[in-house]
């Protein structure tokens, strides 16, 4: 069996490299925002892993996909690229569409609901917290201008209501009632 080296050591210095810039330290705003990105594709992953409902898991891995052709526009600087962005606009229109019609399948919660009433919809609603963060790093950027264009940062504010539709479909596919906290409590 051949050695395969699992790590480069590159960025043992605390500095990253980007796609099209020199390298630039790993607190730095891009790496920030496409590597929270990257986190929430990973609590996707660990909430496709135990969806119940085949439609939450064929929705969240396609997020997946799409979050991966966004942590590379995320790595890009503008005036470096040499192709168009790979996240395209059209996905804007996928998130919508899924968000209503899995949404028109469960009811608006009355008060704020209380996450934790499934395994799979407490994991899709911890993926929504970091989406909402990785929202805030890349509407830093977008502010910035240096983002080439805002796809990103509306596919992130769309996303984030489609994972929370998708928690209360996973909910309901375990039979849960939604503990809301009333105004008050």
């Amino acid at each position: 069996m051949a050695f395969t080296k699992w790590y480069t050591a590159t960025g043992d210095d605390g500095y990253t490299g980007i796609l099209g810039r020199e390298r630039v330290p790993k607190y730095d705003e891009r790496p920030q925002a496409y590597g929270t990105v990257d986190e929430a594709s990973a609590v996707l992953g660990m909430a496709r892993a135990q969806a119940q409902d085949e439609r939450v898991r064929r929705h969240v891995l396609a997020v997946q996909r799409d979050l991966y052709h966004m942590m590379a526009d995320l790595a890009m600087v503008p005036e470096a690229a040499t192709r168009p962005p790979w996240l395209v606009v059209e996905r804007l229109s996928w998130l919508e569409q899924a968000a209503n019609e899995l949404g028109a399948e469960v009811e608006m919660p009355r008060a704020f609901i209380v996450a934790g009433d499934s395994l799979g919809g407490a994991t899709l609603d911890v993926a929504r917290t970091v989406v909402r963060r990785a929202e805030r790093l890349v509407a830093w950027l977008t502010h910035k201008g240096e983002l080439r264009d805002d796809t990103a940062l509306k596919y992130l504010n769309r996303l984030s209501s489609l994972l929370f539709v998708l928690a209360r479909i996973e909910d309901k596919a375990e039979g849960v009632e939604h503990y809301t906290l009333a105004a008050g409590e």
